[in-house]
């Protein structure tokens, strides 16, 4: 069976076909670094980190690109509210974004391009975008004007820019020509990070940073873009227009589009206030149940997100985690005597093994269908617990079910030794907890207590870690405790 993906452009399942044969070019939106990640992001980051690794399992080599937007309104006001540089800020929640999507075992990216390194790549697109007629400069910001292209409109939302209402999530301004066209370039406010260009000090508009960055990584058209389904109208329309009014080219293949977390039948997001962060969770649950509980649903359908639901997550993968283990036991207790082996194994249970890794294949070539996906594993673990009592689970049998077993879970992500769970525990929490004691200290010292700041740094030099005070206390390791 060909491997077939829900493109929203068309509204249809279609056959993937990649642009180059055996490649496969994937860029999907990063977070806006100005806080810690919720579960609406590590919903998005998971679902793509499977279907990358889906694709990498089918023999395609996948150039994977995401960004970090660290030039942005939010990061400029929490910037301000924290007194501390904007790129400082970023690059503290670039560091905890990797900490959070470690634990959750979501590979980096091939490239995690910042907009902030890439804004004479955006110059240039503007300036290119303004020489054919597209974008227009007013007091030192530059619009796209939205009108020139409208045969390039709608076509994720299939509707057209005349049925489009004014102020429907697009920023109204005064000084542009239509409330539907959206800036290229922002000019610069007192006191705002900004970068020279020919219009004046400023920075680049939300829109132009991913198209950029996709095309200085990956080409002209991408195989695959992705993001949250919150991102089709303004981010994703936006970026069509500008990408193909530049170069005149199909910017994406294959739009993919991942589902909400819900609270209560409510989009989980930062700007409704009904959010849980990833570190919220895996205060309460191993990082592996919060990243089942997501694969569990298929990627496009909303999940319902509750403290019950997580903890029936955590039930059944436990379940596969004791599977897991039955099957290396089986395999151990053979090698070392224990138990003897049963000689030429059974045909018909290798055909069983390999049947369901068919049935799995099938799920995953049906869209990346990881709820049917997750089922073969749990038929698996009903068969597997039949042989077991039947006597039948020799250490040839658990060898070939525990290899099927293993390249499922390897596409979902999932780890199931204690031991590999466990690995990164200290990197992950050891920067959370010195992070509150500097929290701490910069609030003694903002009560002039001096006693209980020298106490926590004197305390943590002791164990090899140092602080730094500047425009933010840093810390980092000793080389030598």
């Amino acid at each position: 069976m060909a491997l077939r993906v829900f493109n929203t452009e068309s509204r249809s399942k279609e056959e993937f076909i990649p642009i180059e044969e055996g490649k496969v070019g994937m860029y999907v939106c990063g977070p806006t670094v100005y806080d810690d990640c919720h579960v609406g992001h590590a919903r998005s980051y998971v679902a793509f980190d499977v279907i990358r690794r889906y694709l990498e399992y089918k023999g395609y080599t996948v150039t994977y690109v995401q960004n970090f937007t660290d030039v942005d309104d939010k990061i400029i006001n929490r910037s301000a509210e924290k007194n501390i540089p904007p790129l400082v800020l970023s690059e503290h929640y670039i560091q905890e974004y990797f900490r959070d999507t470690g634990a959750l075992n979501i590979r980096k990216a091939d490239i995690h391009p910042k907009a902030s390194e890439t804004v004479p790549d955006m110059i240039t697109v503007i300036k290119g975008l303004m020489e054919k007629g597209y974008a227009y400069e007013v007091n030192g910001s530059v619009y796209f004007e939205v009108a020139k292209a409208s045969h390039l409109f709608g076509k994720l939302r299939h509707q057209s820019l005349e049925d489009m209402r004014d102020g429907a999530r697009i920023e109204v301004d005064s000084e542009k020509r239509s409330p539907k066209d959206f800036a290229l370039w922002k000019a610069a406010k007192p006191g705002e990070i900004s970068w020279d260009s020919p219009w004046g000090k400023g920075r680049p508009g939300w829109h132009i940073e991913c198209s950029t960055m996709a095309w200085k990584y990956i080409g002209r058209t991408l195989d695959i873009h992705g993001g949250g389904m919150d991102l089709i109208f303004p981010h994703h329309e936006s970026e069509i227009l500008q990408a193909e009014a530049f170069t005149g080219k199909k910017f994406v293949k294959y739009w993919i589009h991942n589902g909400f977390v819900e609270l209560k039948s409510e989009k989980m997001s930062k700007s409704l206030g009904n959010f849980f962060t990833i570190k919220d969770i895996l205060g309460r649950f191993e990082p592996m149940v919060l990243r089942f509980f997501l694969v569990y649903t298929h990627y496009r359908s909303p999940i319902d997100f509750s403290d019950s639901a997580l903890e029936e997550a955590g039930r059944s993968y436990e379940r596969l985690r004791r599977l897991h283990e039955l099957l290396s036991e089986r395999i151990g207790e053979v090698e070392e005597g224990v138990i003897p082996d049963l000689g030429e194994p059974d045909e018909d249970v290798l055909k069983m093994a390999y049947s369901f890794r068919k049935d799995f294949e099938e799920a995953m070539d049906d869209d990346f269908n990881t709820r049917v996906g997750v089922t073969v594993l749990f038929r698996m673990d009903q068969r597997i617990r039949d042989l077991d009592k039947e006597g039948r689970l020799d250490g040839k049998h658990s060898l070939a079910l525990k290899h099927v077993m293993d390249e499922i879970s390897g596409v979902l992500g999932l780890i199931y030794s204690r031991r590999d769970r466990d690995e990164g525990a200290e990197e992950r929490f050891l920067p959370e907890l010195v992070r509150i004691l500097i929290d701490v200290r910069d609030e003694a010292r903002k009560r002039k207590d001096w006693a209980l700041a020298d106490s926590i740094r004197d305390r943590l030099r002791s164990t090899g870690i140092i602080l730094e005070d500047g425009e933010t206390t840093t810390w980092h390791l000793a080389r030598d405790r």
